[in-house]
């Protein structure tokens, strides 16, 4: 007995020696990870069950209503769409109107070729989040050193992917009715199905479904004639005709960076900008429903690659997508992803 017990204690040394030397080679991606598991366990721990927000004094008619109409959109999005049932969207967290969550991405300065982060479990992804603001700038600043074009932005909702319990933010309530249902399905759809390693196909799933199932929530809820869903409808509309002018110039960009990937950088960086600025002149030219929201949206800062690659990642696929689930399954949600999970196994 004694020999086993010196052997088991040998072997849970040796675990612990290993793990040590695997926290000292990875220490940055240690580091980062307590980073994100405390911003996160903040968030959950302060998040308050829905029935106790209802229950306060305090809380305003119009945030119940909001938080109701999640409740209404979340039902809807299990029992109609066939999404998982998860405990997401059963808490609430007051942000007190401060950001919590960054996002940094990157892509090659003359190639759109997202850069890449590894991380276990979900493999490779091609945006990073902080909930420390300046961690987040100070990683960007050290890839933009190292030539490559970024964008760091806040973000107002996530999946955790049922590692921990979504909750409802408090920015969220401040979207439109069509707004709200398409992130509220968006994020569900995450929970529902992911493929390891292929953000691009897991963002443009997530929108395909974000969308149709927003549309089918506001024509249960509201009505086919109602206010909320033409609102929608127009917004989206406006929303397709920005998203495809950007793929279209993602695509006159990486034809240009073929052409010219000979020359010296001072070049590159003339040609790159130049066609950049025709980009951005040609929205002129589109019939917006609401032109206010895309009028002077580049005056401070020029896109580069990094804002590009944002399309690719969230909507070159969508179109096609959107098409095979309305034309082969009829809308049906469910069976579409079934279908999807099928083909990925």
């Amino acid at each position: 007995m004694r020999r086993i017990v010196k052997y088991i204690g040998r072997i849970l040394l040796l675990f612990v020696v290993m793990l040590v030397i695997w926290a000292l080679w990875n220490r940055d991606l240690v580091s980062y990870g307590w980073m994100q598991l405390k911003g996160q366990a903040h968030i959950i721990f302060a998040a308050k069950p829905i029935d106790e927000v209802f229950k306060e004094p305090a809380t305003p008619d119009s945030v119940k209503a909001r938080i109701r109409l999640i409740q209404a959109i979340r039902e809807f999005a299990i029992d109609s769409l066939g999404l998982k049932d998860s405990p997401n969207y059963t808490t609430f967290f007051d942000q007190q109107s401060k950001p919590l969550l960054w996002v940094l991405t990157a892509g090659e300065a003359y190639r759109l070729n997202s850069y890449e982060w590894k991380f276990p479990v979900v493999g490779r992804v091609s945006y990073k989040g902080f909930f420390d603001k300046e961690r987040g700038l100070f990683e960007d600043s050290i890839l933009r050193a190292k030539g490559f074009d970024t964008d760091f932005g806040e973000v107002s909702a996530w999946s955790t992917l049922g590692w921990f319990k979504d909750p409802i933010l408090s920015g969220m309530l401040k979207r439109s009715d069509g707004a709200l249902a398409e992130l509220i399905i968006h994020e569900m759809t995450h929970s529902t199905l992911y493929i390891k390693s292929d953000v691009n196909f897991n963002e443009n799933l997530a929108s395909a479904v974000g969308e149709a199932g927003a549309v089918q929530f506001l024509n249960h809820h509201y009505g086919h004639d109602s206010r909320q869903l033409e609102e929608y409808t127009f917004r989206k509309e406006d929303s397709e005709l920005f998203t495809r002018q950007m793929l279209l110039a993602s695509k006159s960009l990486d034809t240009l960076y073929e052409r010219i990937s000979g020359l010296d950088e001072s070049l590159k960086y003339k040609f790159k900008y130049d066609r950049i600025g025709e980009i951005i002149r040609s929205l002129d030219t589109l019939k917006f429903h609401s032109p206010e929201r895309f009028s002077g949206m580049f005056k401070t800062r020029l896109p580069n690659n990094a804002y590009f690659l944002g399309f690719v990642r969230y909507d070159a696929q969508k179109a096609t997508m959107r098409e095979e689930l309305k034309n082969g399954f009829d809308d049906n949600i469910a069976r579409y992803l079934e279908v999807v999970r099928l083909r990925n196994k």
